[in-house]
């Protein structure tokens, strides 16, 4: 292969690594303009996340464009074809993560001003977990750190344990009074979304691990979720 167009290959990699840290950064703006929504009540900042959902779909499209037009005309091998793949897959999680920062987004504009301070105020800490999630493991791609994969991969943890906690208060919170059930299920979908980016946080983790080691993360992943286990009591 020549120089050139091994010069030509990195560059096309390069855009891929650089579209990919920008889907990132996007990710973190949009959760954090979910939380700001959700904290001040502010229905203009929610709008404004719902909005620029569409810019971040629009780059994880020509990221697709990019990484299938790489695996057609340059048909990488060992370590470049992970680069390549791993780009589409850390994409599509990405895309997800904004799209329930978007949800989030709109669940703030449906309670506005109805919605209480000690439940906002909890769900405002469960998100800043998951931003920082996002933050370590957009550092964790940008630079080939594994340790810093492995780390994020392993704090999933607590976000499942504490949105298991969040619901089962939320389920007492909606039985002790009828007028709270539709503002309780507008919470508990707020928690839930949170909980799904933490999720997919988790997945590229893994899959920034597999790009740098050529392997998959060993054993099962850490889950703190028990809230699908809990039973219906049928009390009112």
């Amino acid at each position: 292969m020549s120089d050139h167009i091994v010069k030509s290959f990195d560059a096309e990699l390069t855009l891929l690594t650089e579209a990919i840290t920008r889907m990132g950064q996007l990710s973190q703006t949009q959760l954090a303009g979910a939380i700001d929504a959700l904290l001040l009540r502010d229905t203009a900042v929610a709008a404004r996340v719902v909005r620029e959902d569409f810019e971040v779909d629009e780059l994880e499209r020509e990221l697709d464009a990019r990484a299938i037009r790489v695996l057609a005309l340059r048909q990488p091998i060992a370590r470049d074809l992970r680069e390549v793949l791993s780009a589409l897959r850390i994409g599509i999680e990405f895309e997800r993560i904004c799209d329930f920062a978007a949800n989030i987004a709109k669940r703030a504009i449906a309670m506005n001003a109805r919605s209480p301070d000690e439940w906002i105020g909890e769900l405002a800490e469960m998100g800043n977990l998951a931003l920082k999630q996002l933050a370590a493991v957009t550092a964790a791609f940008r630079e080939r750190d594994s340790t810093k994969a492995m780390a994020v991969w392993a704090q999933d943890e607590a976000i499942d344990d504490t949105h298991t906690g969040i619901y089962r208060r939320l389920i007492d919170y909606m039985k002790i009074e009828p007028s709270h059930v539709a503002i309780g299920a507008h919470l508990l979908f707020i928690a839930k979304n949170i909980e799904r980016i933490g999720d997919h946080a988790t997945n590229i983790a893994e899959s920034v691990y597999y790009l740098i080691t050529g392997e998959n993360l060993a054993g099962p992943r850490p889950k703190g979720d028990k809230s699908s286990l809990d039973q219906v009591d049928g009390s009112a």
